[in-house]
């Protein structure tokens, strides 16, 4: 029996569904951005099992609308300032709806052709627009986390101790050592344990008063756990933490990445989208010594999720890592790039055909000029609190991020937060830093206007 033998329903609701996105974009202050529901109103509504005899297009899409819209976080508004905004765009729309028809993967080259090949010219184009060095190999991968991971991996293989051969456990093995700041994203953790590393061997150096990691701490604490028969796996510089977007001092931190022998890896997930602009592109000072780095064009550059870059100057450092080909994927295009053998994913998404037409459609100029709105926006932000008396900054303002508290104290910050967001109308989040609650406001949406930032000084009265 032939699941689908014609394409005229589909074609139908697919022009519904077409006309409902464009709504949904054009009329999405509409929508309250952090959705309301309580835990299982969204799975009540429906049956407890799946249909035997199958539903219309229009009845699903009828249920999309009424049931699972109203529990969705409206992560493609233009108030959402939580977190880091994973924003998406019209050309980005287009690129997943055409990479779900294709349903290509992109494992081999010989697999699509296409896949591989637009993977590596928008990359290429990429690292050109950030300015970073040209010698670097680009993948993309679904988010930084795992990027992260393989970084770390190719680090651990690149200490030459035969980890793919031998593995770690059963061997007489020093324990290896892993260093971040201490307001690195929690990622680096996370990667660090799966790789076996353990969790005494993630080193956390501590910031000095601007956030940044202190170099001077870092050299301490190589030389402390070298002491202690240690040794020194990789060096994790931050180029925009999570919490304050601070820039750990990258060239001091490349010279002793260096000198120690350590795999530098450079997490510049969110900031990293920031040097398409040129004025912007001092944040890679010392990028040079990298030999990872990671940026993630679905946090600021507009790409929906998910769209991960991960750079690097070894790729067969990465290739030695991961590479293993079955009897059954031997192929004899022995010149061509297969990215399976850079990762752990066999099955890879046409991810590059929506960074392909997110670069193409927008152009570079116009994506600048978005990115320099945003920065301005937060600057005006950032002038407007320091001229209250009830309100400070925890942090100095970074590109697009502003974190402040209520002088008042913690439990007054907290509830001002929690109004702004049951209004509905913007989404804010916290963090913690030297003891003290703050509210971040993370502006990234391609369709962000200064009223929409206004609406947090207009809960301040």
């Amino acid at each position: 029996m032939k699941l689908d033998p014609t394409s005229d329903e589909f074609r139908a609701a697919a022009h519904r569904a077409v006309d409902w996105i464009a709504d949904y974009l054009d009329h999405i202050r509409d929508y309250d951005v952090l959705s309301r529901v309580q835990p299982g109103d969204i799975e009540k509504q429906f049956a407890a099992q799946a249909s035997e005899d199958g539903k219309p297009y229009d009845e699903l899409l009828r249920d999309f609308e009424t049931k699972i819209v109203p529990g969705i976080t409206h992560w493609n508004h233009p108030a959402f300032f939580a977190y880091f905004s994973n924003t998406g765009s019209q050309a980005g729309i287009l690129g997943e709806l055409l990479c779900a028809a294709l349903n290509g993967n992109g494992m081999l080259w010989k697999t699509s052709p296409s896949l591989t090949e637009l993977e590596t010219l928008s990359l290429r184009w990429l690292r050109d627009a950030l300015g970073l060095p040209n010698d670097l190999f680009g993948i993309i991968n679904d988010t930084a986390s795992i990027n992260v991971f393989f970084a770390l991996a190719a680090a651990r293989e690149a200490l030459g101790l035969d980890i793919r051969g031998k593995g770690m456990t059963g061997r007489d093995l020093p324990p290896l050592r892993v260093y971040c700041s201490e307001h690195a994203h929690s990622s680096v953790d996370k990667a660090a344990l799966a790789l076996g590393f353990g969790q005494t061997a993630i080193v956390h150096i501590a910031s000095g008063d601007d956030f940044r990691m202190r170099p001077e701490m870092l050299a301490e604490a190589i030389a402390r756990d070298r002491a202690a028969g240690a040794l020194p796996c990789a060096v994790v510089a931050t180029l925009g933490t999570t919490s304050t977007v601070a820039i750990d001092p990258l060239p001091e931190i490349a010279a002793i990445a260096k000198r120690e022998h350590c795999w530098l890896h450079v997490d510049a997930a969110y900031a990293g989208s920031a040097a398409i602009v040129p004025e912007f592109q001092w944040l890679w000072r010392g990028i040079e010594h990298a030999d990872s780095i990671v940026v993630n064009p679905h946090k600021w550059l507009f790409t929906p999720m998910d769209c991960s870059v991960l750079y690097t100057k070894r790729p067969d450092v990465l290739r030695q890592t991961f590479s293993l080909v079955p009897e059954y994927l031997k192929t004899t295009d022995t010149a061509e790039i297969n990215y399976m053998d850079y990762g752990l994913q066999l099955g890879r998404r046409f991810r590059a055909l929506k960074l392909w037409l997110v670069l193409e459609h927008y152009g570079l100029e116009r994506m600048r000029n978005t990115l320099r709105d945003h920065v301005r926006f937060a600057e005006r932000l950032a002038d407007e609190l320091r001229k209250r008396n009830d309100v400070e900054l925890l942090a100095p303002q970074s590109f697009s991020v502003v974190v402040f508290r209520l002088k008042a104290g913690d439990d007054a910050t907290m509830q001002l937060m929690e109004r702004m967001n049951a209004t509905g109308k913007l989404f804010v989040s916290h963090t913690k830093m030297r003891g003290q609650y703050g509210i971040r406001v993370a502006i990234g949406n391609g369709a962000t206007e200064w009223e929409d930032v206004a609406q947090v000084l207009a809960f301040l009265g």
